[in-house]
């Protein structure tokens, strides 16, 4: 896995522009059974996909923390929600909650996520390569193909399989 994360970054800038012009192509002319096989591909490698070999998005990235998130996450750890906020997030440029640093701080020895029963609604939908429209988030998702290997491999797969 270190070796695979390591040629990642590289492998997904370049596959960027080809990545990008497929999304700008599938926004113009997506077929009706999209979001079927988006999904399909995406339960598909997430079956064969072992996150805790992995576990570089909680390494290397941070989630953004809604209000919501916070008052959960704070309860269960026994914190006030300020007392969380001071502690662990900021808030950036966008004037959204993100962590103060990486990896995550709720990230254990194990690359466990230690609140994962309450873990944000952010971590929860990472990768995001199951969203409804994928092509609306292309952005995000080119950009997570450089983060999670599997994510890459959704996005091969999906171009692979939609002829454009």
């Amino acid at each position: 896995m270190q070796d695979r994360l390591l040629s990642l970054p590289k492998d997904a800038k370049d596959k960027a522009i080809e990545t990008k012009k497929f999304f700008n192509k599938l926004k113009k002319r997506a077929p009706k059974n999209l979001d079927n096989l988006v999904e399909e591909i995406h339960d598909d490698v997430f079956e064969k996909t072992d996150c805790l070999s992995c576990a570089n998005c909680c390494k290397t990235t941070g989630p953004l923390f809604l209000k919501q998130d916070i008052a959960r996450i704070s309860k269960v750890i026994g914190l006030k929600p300020a007392q969380f906020e001071k502690k662990y997030l900021r808030i950036d440029e966008d004037n959204d909650w993100v962590l103060q640093k990486v990896p995550c701080s709720f990230l254990g020895a194990d690359d466990a996520c230690t609140i994962y029963d309450v873990r944000p609604k952010a971590c929860q939908e990472f990768p995001h390569t199951n969203q409804k429209n994928i092509y609306k988030i292309t952005d995000l998702t080119i950009k997570n193909t450089s983060i999670c290997p599997a994510a890459f491999d959704v996005v091969e797969r999906i171009k692979a399989s939609i002829k454009l």
